[in-house]
């Protein structure tokens, strides 16, 4: 999980290691499948989403956050809801 002002201080264009580190791994079980509700991902790129530990207004939705890299940088975050397991 992550905190959204964590997310929001991450800035497109960052190196993606420098954001990695910044960053949980995101390989738990509370992360797997979190990545197929979400927005089309950018063409070629490589994407982490983490769990927000802001709680949704629904019990049934999870707030995310996505973290997209191509070329060694970021080059795309955002920010959405998913249904919940």
């Amino acid at each position: 999980m992550i905190d959204p002002r964590q997310y929001r201080s991450i800035e497109i264009g960052t190196a993606e290691d420098e954001v990695r580190e910044k960053l949980p791994a995101g390989d738990t079980f509370m992360t797997a499948g979190l990545d197929g509700g979400g927005p089309e991902k950018p063409a070629g790129a490589r994407c982490l989403v983490l769990m927000s530990s802001e709680i949704g207004d629904d019990l049934d939705i999870e707030p995310v956050f996505r973290f997209c890299f191509r070329d060694g940088k970021l080059i795309e975050k955002k920010s959405y809801e998913v249904a919940s397991r």
